[in-house]
């Protein structure tokens, strides 16, 4: 049976995400769980119990040997399946991007979460400097093969259309953090004369953490 290789776009394990998940949880579903690294981490860390939500056929394949339970499939058509009131904690480790409707997703997660379970997610920043410096200077706009102008992805995302975002479908942000700061000279130098300005523009993605109001 093909199985999913170390280091490949499904296998990342995305420990510096771990610290975003609160502690007590007992139950999570780990939506784009890949082949299950994230999920897996999450059992030994937390002794929790993990659902995931995988599109790729041999990821979801590796994730079920790992997770309780692997749902294979877009989480779009995944919905009705999944049960209500049942998680203590939902994550998107960079899938939203990839989804037609992440706001609609958002809203029908409401119904999964128990009382004070929390969405965590990261997402990428497409105002992070690189990209505006490709678009602005160099006046290219280029899809690549992985990161923030991955090709397979459907929407672009700032700090602020983040936290917009929330706000509007009525969840309450509880912890919004950038990761990954650029540690260029330069940019702490325009920053400053820009009074603050471009502060969002030092991180490539930002990771967040959101209840239902």
């Amino acid at each position: 049976m093909e199985s999913v290789k170390e280091g490949t776009y499904y296998s990342y394990e995305r420990r510096e995400m771990l610290e975003f998940v609160p502690p007590h949880v007992r139950c999570v579903l780990d939506v784009g769980c890949g082949a299950g690294a994230f999920g897996s981490l999450l059992k030994k860390a937390l002794g929790a119990e993990v659902w995931g939500v995988e599109i790729n056929e041999t990821a979801a394949r590796s994730a079920g040997e790992k997770l309780d339970q692997v749902l294979t499939g877009d989480i779009s058509s995944m919905m009705a399946v999944i049960p209500e009131a049942y998680f203590d904690c939902v994550v998107f480790n960079d899938v939203l991007e990839h989804l037609v409707d992440p706001y609609a997703i958002l809203l029908s997660m409401k119904k999964k979460l128990r009382r004070g379970g929390v969405i965590v997610c990261s997402l990428p920043n497409i105002r992070y400097y690189r990209q505006l410096r490709e678009l602005v200077v160099q006046k290219q706009w280029k899809y690549q093969d992985a990161g923030i102008l991955d090709r397979t992805h459907l929407r672009f995302f700032t700090e602020r259309s983040i936290k917009d975002m929330f706000q509007n479908l009525d969840f309450e942000l509880i912890l919004f953090k950038g990761m990954n700061p650029a540690r260029s000279k330069n940019l702490r130098l325009l920053n400053a004369l820009l009074l603050g300005a471009l502060s969002d523009t030092r991180y490539p993605k930002f990771a967040c953490v959101a209840r239902p109001k």
